[in-house]
């Protein structure tokens, strides 16, 4: 019987376990507003495996003069006539399932045109606020903030 029972448990296991980590890693798509609450980024998961985030809003999206806003704080020249909307600040985050955490990727901040390594996280039983921790060579070193999520587009 103890034997029956270890094997319908390590099936169960077996099944059940890869789909629970693939919803713990995909807990992290959605909406979500920034921290000054002046853009909205979706995040996403490509075919890559990867999550990836595009500003899909932006509460003053264009200039005085009703052009679009542009990337003009951008290190790189070529990119400084790029829209802000559509810009994606988010790149290359895979699932550290140990840690619960989304790791080795970049956030690029439009605001002074610079790129940071990046790691995301929720705290335990908390899906709603979403930890961002840009910085410059050691994770100890840097900003961290909080994004809010939110169930849809904003218009």
């Amino acid at each position: 019987m103890k034997a029956k029972l270890f094997l319908i448990s390590l099936f169960v296991g077996l099944f059940f376990s890869p789909q629970l980590k693939a919803q713990d890693a995909d807990n992290i798509k959605g909406y979500w507003l920034t921290q000054d609450g002046d853009s909205q980024v979706k995040i996403f998961k490509a075919t890559n495996g990867k999550y990836y985030g595009e500003i899909v809003w932006l509460e003053t999206p264009n200039e005085e003069d009703g052009t679009p806003k542009l990337d003009k704080n951008n290190e790189n020249e070529k990119l400084r006539k790029e829209p802000v909307m559509g810009l994606r600040l988010l790149k290359g985050f895979k699932y550290d399932e140990g840690d619960k955490e989304w790791v080795d990727g970049t956030i690029y901040d439009p605001k002074n045109g610079k790129t940071y390594k990046c790691y995301m996280w929720f705290d335990d039983g908390d899906d709603v606020t979403l930890h961002v921790k840009g910085f410059i060579g050691f994770s100890l070193l840097g900003r961290e903030v909080e994004w809010i999520r939110e169930d849809k587009l904003r218009e």
